[in-house]
């Protein structure tokens, strides 16, 4: 639907599919996901999705930059390799106070591969605006963490790594109790996927000066949730954070979606030892600059100087 969106698994869903998981367990979450997808192409096909183009302007912008300013708090954390105390809170407030009070723990080594990454992002950007700058960085910053041997945590040493195969596709169980009991889950994913997806086609539109294809977008989306739960994988949807890095990148089409899926695959089946190696300090730094970009700071400006309805319509997303 869009030639620009990029799709996965999103920040916005955490707190349902955590909710979920915990109600549920790991097979409801996969239940409310393919029943999710059932509905997005439902909607689809009854060509709701058109109702897209009464979402003003300012909210458009608002919602791009709440997901800036959501994106960047999370990475804190790593940016400056804090070792916090307590689980991170997902709601602001209390997570930057957590964050404020674990300073004093802040890894001088992290806090310069993260330097290093945002540097080399920018720099390449100017130099040779048409290299892969986000994976010349990511790449760079892997290899002076690694030959330095900086005390610095990556994928392998949090998370021990990344799967290196698939799993057979199964469907999930169908029985009428499990149906009934996942069916508000799967709701609540369906619209937050169809809002959240919807509106990251908008802001595609945005900077590309395209037009998305609204039910169209939300078919597919549909689709992508029926064969992610049928995989073992999380609930997704039009990513803002993803479809922007992929504009900004220099993308032209759909094209570099098709190659992003390639690519992920590639890297699961002959790289994922290589990805163990990661800093997650580097990944911080390309989601910072991910987050400055994507807050569209003309238009805020502008949106501000506007109006107070404009303004206050900004605000308030």
């Amino acid at each position: 639907g869009s030639r620009f969106q990029i799709g996965g698994p999103a920040g916005a869903f955490i707190v349902l599919v955590a909710m979920t998981i915990e109600r549920h367990g790991i097979e409801g979450m996969l239940l409310a996901t393919f029943l999710s997808g059932i509905f997005l192409a439902v909607v689809g096909f009854l060509r709701l999705g058109t109702y897209v183009k009464f979402i003003p302007y300012p909210v458009t912008v608002g919602f791009t930059a709440g997901i800036a300013v959501i994106i960047f708090s999370s990475q804190i954390t790593d940016l400056l390799g804090l070792t916090l105390a307590v689980k991170e809170p997902a709601a602001i407030v209390p997570k930057l106070e957590v964050l404020a009070g674990a300073l004093p723990t802040l890894n001088a080594a992290a806090v310069g591969i993260s330097l290093l990454t945002i540097l080399v992002i920018v720099g390449v950007k100017k130099v040779a605006p048409h290299w892969p700058n986000l994976l010349i960085a990511v790449a760079l910053a892997s290899a002076a963490a690694a030959v330095l041997g900086l005390p610095v945590e990556t994928i392998g040493t949090r998370f021990g790594g990344i799967p290196s195969s698939l799993p057979m596709p199964v469907l999930p169980d169908f029985s009428p109790d499990k149906v009934m009991a996942v069916l508000p889950d799967a709701a609540a994913f369906a619209l937050l996927g169809a809002i959240e997806s919807l509106l990251s086609a908008v802001v595609a539109d945005g900077m590309t000066g395209r037009r998305h294809r609204s039910n169209c977008e939300l078919v597919a989306q549909g689709v992508a949730n029926m064969a992610s739960a049928m995989f073992g994988g999380l609930c997704v949807t039009g990513t803002v954070a993803r479809t922007a890095t992929n504009v900004r990148a220099g993308a032209r089409g759909p094209v570099s979606g098709m190659l992003h899926c390639l690519f992920l695959l590639v890297f699961m089946l002959v790289a994922a030892p290589l990805a163990s190696y990661i800093p997650l300090a580097a990944l911080a730094g390309v989601l910072a600059v991910v987050a400055w970009n994507m807050a569209e700071k003309h238009a805020i400006a502008a949106l501000l100087r506007s109006g107070w309805g404009d303004a206050l319509v900004l605000l308030a997303t």
